[in-house]
């Protein structure tokens, strides 16, 4: 599989480490970037091909639209000549599908991608969702390409991306938040900062590990926790009077609205 980037920003460097970690020649990517002094970083410190021209797009299996999303339509335009039976792959977030299809010339060929930041040290989760004319062979090569930073997850519906975005795109924030937060509170209780950080840090992790590989759901896991009438208990109580599930649910939903909002404006 030959897969041409367009674009070497850091979503697009953590895919090619761990495409590179799992043992892909590193020979069959190019990355297009504009900028000569981005080039010659890019092929040392990722040991691949760079180009400055779309013309080679010809010969590609897989082309990686890694860019921002205001410059999507104008690359598009500049690609619909070059395109014969490539797989796009989208990871430009907010813009839909059919709005690529359209730039491109009504090509289908289209697989979107919202990844998460966590892709950059391979721990991260991206949902993928698949034009109806994207064959079996290219879906495989799709998942190929993003299990390399993570775990997939093939949406049957478009709209659903919006949930995705406000959930496991923006969910990365709302964990630093309350890491954040938990630190804080540690300080105020009398803890050193580093001491505060390293309780906080390792609980979150320690505890995404335990809920990731115990066959148990989580809420008997948090049950399992709180004892009657202990510290936990207390502490849960305590948010729970301040509604914090709604609060995060309100969250998650004006995340979800921002998302259709900006998928409206960036399709124009």
């Amino acid at each position: 599989m030959k897969i041409n980037f367009i674009g070497g920003g850091n979503m697009a460097r953590a895919i090619i480490g761990g495409l590179s970690q799992n043992g892909f020649d590193m020979s069959d990517i190019t990355i297009l970037e504009l900028d000569a002094q981005k080039r010659i970083e890019l092929a040392h410190d990722l040991n691949v091909q760079v180009t400055d021209t779309y013309a080679e797009f010809r010969n590609t299996d897989v082309i990686v639209l890694a860019i921002k999303p205001q410059q999507l339509k104008e690359v598009c335009h500049q690609l619909r000549p070059v395109l014969e039976s490539q797989l796009i792959v989208s990871i430009a977030a907010g813009v839909r599908s059919k709005d690529i299809s359209a730039w491109l010339g009504e090509y289908k060929d289209i697989v979107r991608v919202m990844p998460n930041t966590p892709a950059q040290i391979q721990a991260g989760v991206s949902a993928l969702y698949a034009m109806q004319d994207v064959n079996q062979t290219q879906r495989d090569q799709a998942s190929t390409i993003l299990a390399a930073v993570g775990k997939t997850l093939w949406l049957d519906d478009e709209t659903k991306m919006d949930a995705v975005t406000a959930i496991s795109g923006s969910g990365p924030a709302y964990v630093f938040y309350f890491i954040e937060a938990l630190q804080e509170a540690g300080v105020a209780l009398g803890l050193k900062e580093d001491e505060a950080k390293m309780l906080a840090l390792q609980t979150f992790a320690g505890a995404s590990l335990l809920a990731s590989q115990s066959e148990t759901d989580i809420k008997t896991l948090r049950a399992q926790v709180t004892s009657k009438g202990g510290t936990t208990e207390q502490g849960i109580l305590s948010l729970e009077s301040a509604d914090i599930k709604q609060i995060v649910a309100n969250a998650a939903k004006a995340a979800a609205d921002k998302s259709v909002t900006l998928g409206d404006i960036l399709g124009k």
